[in-house]
């Protein structure tokens, strides 16, 4: 039993001390930007359907969907965190911490791919272009992400910090 501790331990300390040396593996940016990815993913694909469904125009439905992302973002980051045991408070605020870059490069990227894509912007819900040009936007954000996300739990921050508190 003590040996099964020791290791989780000292997992978790090489996980520490590679963020303190100023390295973060590929790995953890990868997981980290996953989950990032499953929060946006999830906001822009409900604010696209709602405001394309409601009938809005373009700019109301990606503002709705950039906040959606925002908040499946941040909720994914509380919910494991609130479940380790922290308070609300202090998990808002780690989840600001750790999300609020790499959420916003992910929007950046995604958003701009779709403004830019000819005539994805006026695509709708039944149109195979919608569907398509979202999910490379998303996949072509994840592939920017990652190496931000890499370059912040190198130096203790973004998703170093949940994975201190999931530790406690």
């Amino acid at each position: 039993m003590d040996h099964e501790h020791t290791a989780h331990t000292h997992t978790h300390t090489g996980h520490t001390d590679a963020a303190q040396a100023g390295g973060a593996s590929w790995s953890t940016a990868v997981q980290a930007t996953l989950h990032c990815l499953t929060g946006c993913a999830i906001g822009e694909v409900l604010g696209m359907v709602i405001g394309t469904a409601l009938g809005w125009g373009n700019l109301p439905t990606t503002v709705l969907a950039i906040v959606l992302a925002f908040f499946f973002g941040y909720s994914l980051t509380l919910r494991g965190v609130l479940k380790a045991g922290m308070g609300f408070r202090a998990a808002l605020r780690v989840a600001l911490a750790a999300d609020t870059l790499s959420i916003a490069v992910m929007e950046l990227i995604d958003n701009g791919v779709i403004v830019l894509w000819p005539d994805a912007m006026d695509a709708e819900l039944a149109d195979l272009l919608f569907w398509v040009s979202l999910a490379i936007s998303l996949a072509i954000a994840f592939v920017v992400t990652v190496p931000v996300n890499k370059w912040m739990i190198g130096r203790g921050k973004g998703h170093a910090v949940v994975h201190q508190h999931h530790a406690h």
